[in-house]
Formats: C-alpha cells, sequence, structure tokens
C-alpha cells in the first residue's frame, strides 16, 4: 500500500538480552517497554484479500433462504430509518411571532427562525443497541445472582483441623497468653477509653500451621472463646497510644484493625515482638511452599487418575443415556460460563458513547423572588371617609434588579413591582389599559390564556444567574410620585416620631400629585441584599434586605450603584448614608422544576401555565449572559429585545429654551420620520398599565439641568428592522410647582417640550449597542432621519435647530438580546453575501472564499449562540460551491467551529447537532452536491502532507465530528432518494468510493506517524475512522469496506511501538462490535459444486486462507491476535482483552441465545484452537498459586545464553524431560488412542532441555527471546500453510496468570458452545501430538479454576497484600480467583 511510503522507514534494531539476574530480568523488560521495541522482527503477515460479500449472497441466495439459521447470514431489512422527532418546548405554543416568517427578509432572520421552528432529524439504528461492547447489550444481566451454596471437602477439612487444634498448638509452634485490654472494635464511634474491655488472650498454632489469637472472659481457656483475631489475614502489629497507653493495633487485610492494650510497656513490646514474629514466619512459609511445588496436589492427581473406570467400555447405551440427562440437566440449570468472569463482572463505561440531548433551554441558578410588603413608619388611612386599612401614605413603586460587582454589571433586566394597597392605587389617575397588542402579533389563544387581571400587578419574578458567586446582590430601588426633590420628598420619612399631622400633609401633597403629575416618577430609596453563600449557588436565604438608603441625586447612575455595593459589607460606610425608616418585605426560593404558572420575558406561558385568574403569574426576568463561549448555549428559542437605557443630559449650556430644569425623557420607538407617524406599541409596559405601550418615561430629577438617569426601557423588537426604525427621546419641563389657584390654563403647562433626539437603530445592517453620545434639536421636522452634515457648513436633509450648536448632549446605551440578529461584524457581512448571491446575483469565487476566511474571527460566544444556523448555512455553501478553494475554505470554517466547541469544553452541542439538527438539503443532481461526498473530498485536500498542519491536526482531533455527518448524509441520502432499495454496489456513485478509500489513505499516515508528536489527535483520528467504517457497513458496498479494513490493516507491521498495537486493537474492536457482526462473518459451508448442507461442512481449524478469506473479519481479528501473542505483555493483553471481549458479547447476546445459534457461532472461532496448541507450552502454567516465582532465580544463566553459531535448533521428542503428572491412560481412553509419551510438559525446573515446540524457552513473562519453530505439518489441511500466522518466528516465554486465564475462558467457552459433531470431526482430524495438546490445555484448565478453598483464598489475599505492601511484587501481575 502507499501508506508504507508515510512509515519511518528506519525500525529499531532489536537486541539479544542476557539475563544475568532476576533484577536485571526485570529491568530489561521496562526498558523493553519504554523503546516499544517487542522482541524479534517478524515477518509482515501477508493480506488476504477479502471475498466479495455482496456478490457472494447473490450467488448463494437459494443457500442462504434455506438454511435454519438465515438470520445469522443475512442483513435484516429494516436496519435503519430516518425519523422525525417533534421539536419540545417549555411552552404552551411557539415563541415565534405568528407573521415573522412572512416580515422576516435578511437570510440571517430567516435561517434563524428556520432553526426554531424546525423538528429534530435522526437516523434511527433499529439494531444500534447491539452495537457496542457487551455491557452494553439491551436486556443483559448486570449481574450474577449468587451461585447456589456448595460445601467442598476442602472447606470441611479446613474446619476439622481447626476444630482439632482449638484447645491448643499441634505442631509446637509459637505459644503465648496473657491479659490485655481490647478496644470495642464493632462501635461505630471512635475508640475511648472507656469502650476497653479486659479480656484474657491466647495465641494458638492450628492444624495448618496458621495462627489465632482467641480472648476469653476469664482464663478457662477449654470454654468456647468470646472471639478470634485470624493472623492470617493481619497484615502488621503497630504501636498506637493515641487512645491508651501502651496500646497496640493489629492492621487487618481489609483494611480493619483490632486495638489492643497491656498493662506495662514490657508486655506490650513483648505481645508486638511475638506477633511480628508469627507474621513473618507466615510470609516465610507461603513463599518456601510456593517454590518447593504443592507436591501434594500432585500425588491426589494422580491418585485419581490411576482409579478411572472405564463405565464406557461396559456399560456405552447406559453411559449414552445417563450422559444425555445428565448434560440436559447442567444445560437447563447452569449459568453462562462468562457470568464467571471477574473482566465481566467489572464496570466500565470507558467505551461508552456520551448520552446526547436535543438542543433545550438552558438556565443558571433560578431564583424565586417574592416581593411581599413595603412599608414606611409614615402611615395613615388614605380614604376620604377615612375608613378603611392604614396604609403608606402615597404610592411607591420598586424595581429589582441584579448587580455583580466581583465583574461590576448588571447583569438581570429589571423587574417592576407595585406592592400599593388598592386604596393607594386609587390616588393615581385611572388608565384604560390595552392587552396583548404589542410589537409581537399573539395568537386568540394566547390571549385566552393570559388574564390582565393576573397580568397588571405582578408579585412574583424568577432570575436566573450563571455565575453564582456570594458578591451578587438583588438590589430594590423605590420610586414615588413626582413632587419636587428627593430631600424634600424623603424628610417626612426620616423622622421617628410618628405624627399623624407630619402624615395628613404628606398625603395631602401626594393627593395632588398624584391627579398632576401622575405618570412621572422621581427616585426615591434603594435597598439591597446579598443572594448566595458560596459560588456553588446556596441561596442566603437567612439575608435580609439592608436599610432603605435615601437615593442621593448625584449618585443614581447603574456605575454609582455598583460603587455603592462596593462598601456594602463596610458598616462604617454604610452608617454615612441617610436611613428611610421602612421596611422592605421580599423573600427568595429554589425554583423547582415543575414550578406551576409562569411566564417568560417575552410573556409566553409555560406548559404548566394554569388559566385560572386567581392563581397568581409568575414573570421570568431576562438574565444578561456574560459574552464568554463557555456560559453560552445554542438558542433555541425566538427572542428580540432591546433594552435601552438613557444615561444623562447636559443642558446646563442650552439657550434654547427657557426653562429646561425638571426634565422628562420620554422614549418611543418609531419605523417612520413622517410627521404623523405613530410610535411602535412594542414598549413594555409597567405594573398597573398596560402590557404594551407606545411610550416610556425615565423617572425625574427635580431643578437638575444635568440629570442623571438610571431607567431601564425594555422594547420587543419588529422581527425585520429596516432604515428607519429608530428610537425617538422627547425632552419635557415638568412644572412640579402646584399654583393655588388651579386654573384650567396652569394645568395646561404642566409639561413644555424642550427638545427631540434620535436614534437610528441600525448601522451597516447591525443593531447599535455601544454607548452613543447624540445631539439634540429644538424642532422635530419631517424627513429629520435624512439629515445629514456635508461640511463646510452645509448639509442635506430638513432644517433642523441644534441645541447648544448640535453638540453631543444626550448619552444613551442599548443592550440587545436577541436569537435572530447578530452583533458580530464577520457573521453579518457572510450572510449577506450568501443572501446576494442566493438572489440571483454572481458568486464570485475569490469574494466568497473572502468572507469564509473573516468566519475565523468571529467572536466564539456569537458563534456557540447561533452553533446550528451557522452550520446549516456552511453545509448548504458545500454543497453549493463550484470551486474546490471555495469547499475546502468552508471546511476550514467548520473545523474552526468545532475546534473551538471542544476548546470551550462544549462538544455536546456538537453531539445534539449532528444527531438531531443536522439536515441534508434535498437532492438535485443537476443542481447540489451531496454534502457526504463534498465534505470527503474536502478532508482529503486539508489531510494532504503539503497542506496546513496546524488546520489537518484540528481535522485529526476532531475528526469524529465530521465522520458524523458524513454518516447522517449518508443515510438520509439513501432514503429520501430511495437508494436504499438498490444492490449496495449501486447505492453510491464510483466517485464516492473513490473518495472514501482516499480519505482513509490520506488518513492512515497520520495515525501511524504522529502518534508521539501528536497522541490525541492520532487517537481520536483511529476511533472515529473505526466508528464510521463500521457504519459503512449499513450502507455501502460491505466487500467495499472490507478493503477498507485492509487498507487498514496494511499499514501496521509486527514490531510496532504499543501504542500503533493499541490503535489496531481499538480500531478491531470498534469495527468486530458492529451489531451484524455474525452476518458480516457468513457462518455458512463454503464448498463447490452443489449446495451443501450445513451438516456437510468442512470445518476449518486453521487460520487458512480460505478461511480468513470467507470470515473475513473473524479471520482477520484472529491472525491479528496470533501476531500479538508474538510480542511484549501489554500487547499481548490488549489483543486477547478485545478476543475475549468480543465472545463474551456474543455468549450473552440475546439474538444468539439458543444452543444452535451458540454452536454456530463457535464454528467462526475453531481455528483458535489451533492458535493455543501453537501456544501451548506458554500456556501450561498449572500453578495456581497468584505467587508465582521470579523466573530468573531458577533458569540458569546458560539456559538463555545459547551459542550464537546455530540459533535454529530442530527440537527432538524427549519422554525423560516430561512432566508425569499427565498419565497417557487417562486421554488415551478419551481419545481412543494410545499417547505416544510417556509424559507431557516440562517443568520448569527442566526449561532447558528441548520440548516439541522449541529448543529455546525464557519463563519470563515481560521479555522475548526469538525461537524458530519446528516445520510442523498441519495434519488437519496439509494443503495449507502451517502456521497460523504465517511466520516462523515463535515466542516461548511463558505467559502470565490473567493472559493464560482470559485464553483458557475463550477456549472453553468455544468448547462448550461447540456442537457434538464439530467437536467429533476435530478429534478425528488433528494428528496425536495436537489431540495431547488439546488435552493439556483442558487439564490447565483444571488446574487453573480449581477451587482451593476458603483458607487458601485468605492467606493468598495476605500474601498478595504483604507483597504490596514489602514493594516486592510487580505491578503486572494479577490476581484473579475463580
Amino acid at each position: 500500500m502507499q501508506a508504507d511510503k508515510f512509515r519511518t522507514s528506519s525500525r529499531s534494531v532489536k537486541k539479544e538480552l542476557v539475563i544475568e539476574s532476576p533484577l536485571q530480568c526485570k529491568d530489561a523488560a521496562q526498558g523493553e517497554v519504554e523503546a516499544e521495541s517487542p522482541g524479534p522482527v517478524l515477518a509482515k503477515p501477508k493480506l488476504i484479500e477479502p471475498l466479495d460479500y455482496e456478490n457472494v449472497i447473490v450467488q448463494k441466495k437459494t443457500q442462504i433462504l434455506n438454511d435454519c439459521l438465515r438470520e445469522m447470514l443475512l442483513f435484516p431489512y429494516d436496519d435503519f430509518q430516518t425519523a422525525i422527532l417533534r421539536r419540545q418546548g417549555r411552552y404552551v405554543c411557539s415563541t415565534i411571532p405568528a407573521n415573522a416568517q412572512q416580515e422576516a427578509q435578511s437570510l440571517f432572520v430567516t435561517e434563524c427562525i428556520k432553526t426554531y421552528n424546525s423538528d429534530w432529524h435522526l437516523v434511527n439504528y433499529k439494531y444500534e443497541d447491539y452495537s457496542g461492547e457487551f455491557r452494553q447489550l439491551p436486556n443483559k444481566v448486570a449481574k450474577l445472582d449468587k451461585l447456589p451454596v456448595h460445601v467442598y471437602e476442602v472447606d470441611e477439612e479446613v474446619d476439622k483441623d481447626e476444630d482439632a487444634a482449638s484447645l491448643g498448638s499441634q505442631k509446637g509452634g509459637i505459644t503465648k497468653h496473657g491479659w490485655l485490654y481490647k478496644g470495642n472494635m464493632n462501635s461505630a464511634i471512635s475508640v475511648t477509653m472507656r469502650s476497653f474491655k479486659r479480656r484474657f488472650f491466647h495465641l494458638i498454632q492450628l492444624g495448618d500451621g496458621s495462627y489465632n489469637l482467641n480472648f476469653y472472659k476469664d482464663e478457662k481457656i477449654s470454654k468456647e472463646p468470646k472471639g478470634s483475631i485470624f493472623l492470617d489475614s493481619c497484615m502488621g502489629v503497630v504501636q498506637n497510644n493515641k487512645v491508651r497507653r501502651f496500646a497496640f493495633e493489629l492492621k487487618m487485610q481489609d483494611k480493619s484493625s483490632y486495638l489492643l492494650a497491656a498493662d506495662t510497656e514490657a508486655e506490650m513490646e513483648e505481645w508486638i515482638t511475638t506477633l511480628n514474629k508469627i507474621l513473618q514466619l507466615n510470609f516465610e512459609a507461603a513463599m518456601q511452599e510456593k517454590r518447593n511445588g504443592d507436591s501434594h496436589e500432585d500425588d491426589e492427581q494422580s491418585k485419581i487418575e490411576g482409579s478411572v473406570s472405564g463405565l464406557d467400555s461396559y456399560l456405552p447405551e447406559l453411559a449414552k443415556s445417563t450422559r444425555e440427562a445428565e448434560i440436559k440437566l447442567k444445560s437447563e440449570s447452569r449459568v453462562k460460563l462468562f457470568y464467571l468472569d471477574p473482566d465481566a463482572q467489572k464496570l466500565d463505561f470507558s467505551s461508552a458513547e456520551p448520552e446526547v440531548k436535543p438542543f433545550e433551554e438552558k438556565f443558571g441558578k433560578r431564583i424565586l423572588v417574592k416581593c411581599n410588603d413595603l412599608s414606611f413608619n409614615l402611615q395613615c388611612c388614605v380614604a376620604e371617609n377615612e375608613e378603611g386599612p392604614t396604609t403608606n401614605v402615597e404610592p411607591f413603586f420598586v424595581t429589582l434588579s441584579l448587580f455583580d460587582i466581583k465583574y461590576n454589571r448588571k447583569i438581570s433586566a429589571d423587574f417592576h413591582v407595585d406592592l400599593n394597597h388598592f386604596s393607594v392605587r386609587q390616588m393615581l389617575a385611572t388608565t384604560s389599559p390595552s392587552l396583548m397588542n404589542g410589537g409581537r402579533q399573539s395568537s386568540p389563544a394566547l390571549q385566552d390564556i393570559l388574564h390582565e387581571a393576573a397580568m397588571q400587578y405582578p408579585k412574583q419574578g424568577i432570575f436566573s444567574v450563571t455565575c453564582p458567586h456570594p458578591d451578587i446582590f438583588l438590589v430594590a430601588r423605590i420610586e414615588k410620585v413626582l413632587q419636587g426633590s428627593i430631600t424634600h420628598g424623603a424628610e417626612p420619612y426620616m423622622k421617628s416620631s410618628d405624627s399623624s399631622k407630619v402624615a395628613q400633609k404628606v398625603l395631602k401633597n401626594a393627593k395632588q400629585a398624584c391627579q398632576r403629575l401622575g405618570q412621572y416618577r422621581m427616585p426615591f430609596a434603594w435597598a439591597a441584599r446579598t443572594l448566595f453563600k458560596d459560588a456553588s449557588g446556596n441561596l442566603d436565604k437567612n439575608a435580609r434586605f439592608s436599610a432603605l438608603y435615601k437615593q442621593d441625586s448625584n449618585k443614581l447612575s447603574n456605575e454609582d450603584m455598583l460603587k455603592l455595593l462596593a462598601d456594602f459589607r463596610k458598616p462604617e460606610k454604610m452608617a454615612k448614608l441617610p436611613v428611610i425608616l421602612g421596611n422592605l418585605d421580599i423573600t427568595i426560593d429554589s425554583v423547582s422544576s415543575d414550578f406551576p404558572n409562569y411566564v417568560n420575558s417575552s410573556y409566553i406561558p409555560t406548559k404548566q401555565f394554569e388559566t385560572c385568574t386567581k392563581m397568581p403569574i409568575t414573570f421570568e426576568v431576562e438574565e444578561f449572559v456574560p459574552c464568554i463561549p463557555k456560559h453560552t448555549q445554542p438558542y433555541t428559542i425566538y427572542n428580540h429585545h432591546l433594552y435601552v437605557y438613557p444615561k444623562s443630559l447636559k443642558y446646563d449650556s442650552q439657550k434654547s429654551f427657557a426653562k429646561a430644569r425638571n426634565i422628562a425623557i420620554c422614549i418611543e420607538f418609531k419605523d417612520s420620520d413622517e410627521e404623523d407617524s405613530q410610535p411602535l406599541k412594542c414598549i413594555y409596559g409597567r405594573p398597573g398599565g398596560p402590557v404594551f405601550t407606545r411610550s416610556a418615561f425615565a423617572a425625574v430629577l427635580h431643578h437638575h439641568q444635568n440629570p442623571e438617569f438610571y431607567d431601564e426601557i425594555k422594547i420587543e423588537l419588529p422581527t425585520q428592522l429596516h432604515e428607519k426604525h429608530h428610537l425617538l427621546f422627547t425632552f419635557f419641563h415638568v412644572s412640579c410647582d402646584n399654583s393655588s389657584k388651579g386654573s384650567t390654563k396652569k394645568k395646561d403647562v404642566v409639561e413644555t417640550q424642550v427638545g427631540y433626539s434620535w436614534l437610528p437603530l441600525l448601522k451597516d445592517g447591525r443593531v447599535v449597542t455601544s454607548e452613543q453620545h447624540i445631539p439634540v434639536s429644538a424642532n422635530l421636522p419631517s424627513g429629520y432621519l435624512g439629515y445629514q452634515e456635508l461640511g463646510m457648513g452645509r448639509h442635506y436633509g430638513p432644517e433642523i435647530k441644534w441645541v447648544d450648536g448640535s453638540k453631543p448632549l444626550l448619552k444613551v446605551s442599548t443592550h440587545l438580546v436577541s436569537t435572530v440578529y447578530t452583533q458580530d461584524q464577520h457573521f453579518h457581512n457572510f450572510f449577506q453575501y450568501c443572501q446576494k448571491t442566493e438572489s440571483g446575483a454572481q458568486a464570485l469565487g475569490s469574494e466568497l472564499v473572502k468572507y469564509l476566511k473573516s468566519l475565523h474571527a468571529m467572536e466564539g460566544h456569537v458563534m456557540i449562540a447561533f452553533l446550528p444556523t451557522i452550520l446549516n448555512q456552511l453545509f448548504r455553501v458545500l454543497t453549493r460551491a463550484t470551486q474546490e478553494e471555495v469547499a475546502v475554505n468552508v471546511t476550514r470554517v467548520i473545523i474552526h467551529v468545532v475546534a473551538q466547541c471542544h476548546e470551550e469544553g462544549l462538544e455536546s452541542h456538537l453531539r445534539s447537532y449532528v444527531k438531531y439538527a443536522y439536515k441534508a438539503e434535498p437532492y438535485i443532481a443537476s443542481e447540489y452536491k451531496t454534502v457526504h461526498e463534498e465534505l470527503t473530498k474536502s478532508m482529503t485536500t486539508i489531510l494532504k502532507p503539503s497542506a496546513d498542519f496546524l488546520t489537518s491536526n484540528k481535522l485529526l482531533k476532531y475528526s469524529w465530528f465530521f465522520f458524523e455527518v458524513l454518516i447522517k448524509s449518508m443515510a438520509q441520502h439513501l432514503i429520501e432518494n430511495s437508494k436504499v432499495k438498490l444492490l449496495r454496489n449501486q447505492r453510491f456513485p464510483a466517485s464516492y468510493h473513490h473518495a472514501v478509500e482516499t480519505v482513509v489513505n490520506m488518513l492512515m499516515p497520520h495515525i501511524t506517524q504522529k502518534f508521539r508528536d501528536n497522541p490525541e489527535a492520532s487517537k481520536n483520528a483511529n476511533h472515529s475512522l473505526a466508528v464510521f467504517i463500521k457504519r459503512c457497513f449499513t450502507f455501502m458496498d460491505r466487500g467495499f469496506v472490507f478493503k477498507q479494513i485492509n487498507n487498514y490493516i496494511s499499514c501496521f507491521a509486527p514490531g510496532d511501538p504499543k501504542t500503533l498495537f493499541e490503535y489496531k486493537f481499538e480500531f478491531l474492536r470498534v469495527v468486530c462490535n458492529h451489531e451484524h457482526y455474525i452476518p458480516l462473518n457468513l457462518p455458512m459451508p463454503f464448498g463447490k459444486g452443489r449446495i451443501q448442507r450445513y451438516q456437510d461442512l468442512q470445518l476449518d481449524y486453521a487460520l487458512t486462507d480460505e478461511f480468513c478469506r470467507n470470515h473475513f473479519l473473524v479471520g482477520l481479528l484472529l491472525r491479528e491476535v496470533g501476531t500479538a501473542l508474538q510480542e511484549f505483555r501489554e500487547v499481548r493483553l490488549i489483543a486477547i482483552g478485545v478476543l475475549k471481549n468480543l465472545l463474551i458479547k456474543h455468549s450473552f447476546d440475546d439474538r444468539y441465545a439458543s444452543r444452535s445459534h451458540q454452536a454456530r457461532i463457535a464454528t467462526l472461532y475453531l481455528p483458535l484452537f489451533g492458535l493455543l496448541i501453537e501456544n501451548v507450552q506458554r500456556i501450561n502454567v498449572r500453578d495456581v498459586s497468584p505467587f508465582p516465582v521470579n523466573p530468573g532465580s531458577t533458569v540458569k544463566e546458560e539456559s538463555l545464553t545459547l551459542p550464537a553459531v546455530n540459533p535454529i535448533v530442530t527440537p527432538q521428542k524427549s519422554g525423560s524431560t516430561l512432566d508425569a503428572s499427565l498419565h497417557k491412560d487417562l486421554f488415551g481412553a478419551i481419545s481412543g488412542i494410545a499417547s505416544p509419551y510417556t509424559n507431557s510438559t516440562p517443568n520448569i525446573s527442566s526449561v532447558r532441555n528441548a520440548d516439541s515446540r522449541g529448543s529455546l524457552i525464557s519463563t519470563d513473562s515481560g521479555n522475548s527471546l526469538p525461537e524458530r519453530n519446528s516445520e510442523k505439518s498441519n495434519s488437519l489441511d496439509k494443503h495449507q500453510q502451517s502456521g497460523t500466522l504465517g511466520n516462523s518466528v515463535v515466542r516461548c516465554d511463558k505467559l502470565d496468570q490473567s493472559e493464560i486465564k482470559s485464553l483458557l475462558m475463550c477456549f472453553l467457552y468455544i468448547l462448550k458452545s461447540m456442537s457434538d459433531d464439530a467437536l467429533f470431526t476435530y478429534w478425528n482430524k488433528a494428528s496425536a501430538s495436537e489431540l495431547m495438546d488439546f488435552f493439556t490445555i483442558l487439564e490447565v484448565c483444571l488446574h487453573q479454576f480449581q477451587y482451593m478453598g476458603k483458607r487458601y483464598i485468605a492467606r493468598t489475599g495476605m500474601m498478595h497484600a504483604r507483597l504490596q505492601q514489602l514493594g516486592s511484587l510487580d505491578n503486572s501481575l494479577t490476581f484473579n480467583h475463580m
């Protein structure tokens, strides 16, 4: 393959290792792993061309259909389908105004509305639940119920030994007794002095040599002890004087401990010394027992072998029927073999895909604010007849909002509340409110749900805080009706003497002000409270509002408020502020998910809304989320608000007007500058007024020529903005002096116009949001928006009389919260250009490329917010691109977007987009291309060696996204164009097949060469490619996909660094987990001539070329596992793990639960027998102890350093070197042949001698030494190659416990699952030596999985812990007791 060119030409040359000591052996193993150099350089196995899958299933159609297990051979017809999932929102109706789509003219607005309106488009794979690891299978029993309790002889013998030894030591070992104090170990509380009890302790040795420390109430040890401490489970004895003097602690294996105390220091030291001596003896005895071998066990085995009865010889019929009944009983009652495997019970979700949810509205910490009451000390009855409750003497209006002093900003919109009593509200002139006829055209249904009475006086608001922390304040600003200066208005409220005369006087003035100036407000007071205890969002519910501080007319702005709040926790600063006597009662609480009856910031009711008029409506308050990508969510609903903030007016130098002191600003939103044009009814009203209004007033400062303002005006913007949309500010001088005459003429001059100012909303197509300084005019001629200064005293447009020489006297800022307009210039330009070209303008490639390149500079938070819209548009441009440069630049932008999302930790948004939002455009062959074909070509270009490496690295690192888009595009293309009904090889054009092959070939050098420099990118690309290839089996020509797997495998070779082995087996793991892996391997007869029955199948027991061709995936996997067994330990473990997990999956798959299904699956894995037989010497480690002797201590130097003259030694069969534990009679009788050997396998001590597999054996599992296999013919198929691996270099080091157990579990599963016929066929065809090796493996199974008894398990566990504690156990060893 071409990919070989990219491989680094020189592989590290392997050196022969001469091991002289155990330490050197370990160092050498570590050095080898570090160098990632696996021992001998093996020949690269030749690639086997896969079968043409599509042609084979057509040619063998009749045979397949006649097969009783045809479902194991065919893919189901309904394998995948597209589906539409209704978009679920929080609201009772769509958030998009009824006329929005008709109004929308700009492409961006149209596309945003389409995004929020569209349903979710899914591709469903019917059997997807079967396409993961065995742990993700449906209907899999997560954990095995307890096995039936059995009593074993070995445990009974131990119990007898303990009984016999209960009165004292039988072996004359160490004994000791005496009085000690025992801490109460069963207490859940800590041990104290009082919990110690005096007990008589007796140390005895049991019959098996282990020690118990029994304790009694008195010295009569003949009685039953009160309890025992089993010293085999003790890890160490240490002094512990924390609780009591002369105390010591016995630390147990299960991390518990016993605390004992002596009367004197000498007694304590004596006990510690004695106990530690016993622990040391125990440890040394166990290690010695290990070195000597378990001779007792071998003797027992010989006795068993000598007493085998020949029942089958005498009563064959009876034996057969008895055996059948036994088999039936066992098959019905037995659990699956792999349920007993420790790996199958491990919880490992590393390979599980993350759960993907659709885009949804998300909020920060939500806080319910309940406004209960505002009361001042100055009170009286306001009714004319003085009948009624005592209340505040005038109306007050509360505005709540959140301020963040850490980041120095206001973080929420205003929430307006009217807490006035009904009688106090009557003081104000009544208005005729009109309900939901504002900026948004609400549906009649919506008007039925929202009742005016409930909307009029909100008391509850829901605030949201994305980044909670203790420096966020809830601020209440209190206003009242304009009467004069703040000081004058506040003075009566600051006196503690409650005078009814004062109250009556204030009431009288208030009534006059309300009648005359009821629509004007003035600042009065403010208060604040903290919200959070900490940064976790825990509410500070105990906090209360501060005192009510009088507003300072020179410190009104939000900036001034932030400065005041910065001193909020400094009592000395706050004490200087003048206080108004009163109380504001507002409580906060958390918001439950099912909170009822609330509307969002656009007054759209949620689904929990009840139409009952008595239920209060709660209002969501808009949060001003910080413009940071990680805090941004992709928009899912329509929202289009403009917040306007008049800041200040500088009028002290104006000469146009005689009086301009008590200045009120009226704000209006207009769509025309004609003389009779009406302002739009789209400004959100205040409590008690209409829901939407045409104008809003800012609070008035008495006798200020340069007033400051803090008001916030909220506007519902029209869907489509144009150049005429503008804000109009009208200034009035308000006369506060109420003349005693009260004539009608005086009433007419309450307000006098003192200027106009306007702010066009759009600039270069975008909404103006920065702070603006604008001039004020004294008149407002028609067409005022058209006025333009031309310089040199000339202008264009109507005559305008500017105040103060057209200086920018008004300071105003705006804040846009919109999900259909963007402030990003690059974003805007790109969509504008796309709209121009779509509407018929000539598209210039170079122009489009310029705008595409500028998208790399778009702001991150804007990109996240409009993620589905921008990606949809980029894919649309990709399919319509006529030049490669445009397509490649589109792909570069998509890579940039994807990389940004990952870097901000927002990968979940991309997954949601691909799964739910992405939808390929309808395919029109003459006009557009498909996304999958164009994207594949662009990816190929970007992956070229000459391309920008930064972009290609990002593509590799985040390749999952692009492959997922390819997969979904392919699926949608097949179904929507009815191509799914075509034959596989006709579904996609040859050009696409070529593009896929090219992208695989271009990707491989990056994977195999960048694993050191850029491990994350190459690892991700490898996994993503595997997932893509796996899914291609569902859509494409399966023979073509097999070839891509061959292309992939060809880029690896034996002797690769460990990382590349990991990549290769990860790829095989993913691909082999395909839900239809069994049909892909076609477990059926492949014979020439007439159609064969399954019973006539010529079974393959070796990995022949023919087997690997016909059963491609399983053949490839077994070949790769075979190759990996010749590598070092880490690689072997990976390979064996992949194979075993796949077999576990077959075992647990409920589609193949029957015995016939399992038997058919077993036929695919019969070559595993050959594989194991080739490695039988490495598996034949029959020691079940988990403490293997370090090989370096028993293997003499000369056994590892043969003369280099003749490294290939032809092995000779030598009876003298074989272990006598395998008696020929037993297996001779079972197999029906006489064993040619007297013995079977070599002992470790005779490892120097030749055996049937080789002449050079290292018993270390961490290193390998080269060894040539003898020319052994394959007796099962003499016409095929001899070796399983296709090469002759075979390692002969012993495998370790975990490897052996895993391989044996695989072997036992195949053996258990295969049919009797298959097994008898194997026995008939196997050569004598292979048969002996087969039974050797069976015997090793007996040894490896033999139950050794509870005592043995406890002791070995203790030894393991001790060894780890002493640091003399290599981390690579594992201990599994089954």
